[in-house]
């Protein structure tokens, strides 16, 4: 039961990590085609 413990909770992290990548992927995408849209510069 441990083995299954500690297996499950270093493969949950990886899961996690691409989550929160996917989520600021997705973010600066929409700010860059915002910006395109109205015109200005992103920065």
């Amino acid at each position: 039961m441990q083995t299954f413990i500690l297996a499950a909770y270093v493969l949950v992290w990886p899961l996690v990590s691409l989550l929160v990548l996917a989520v600021i992927g997705v973010a600066t995408i929409k700010d860059i085609q915002a910006a395109r849209r109205e015109k200005r510069e992103l920065v």
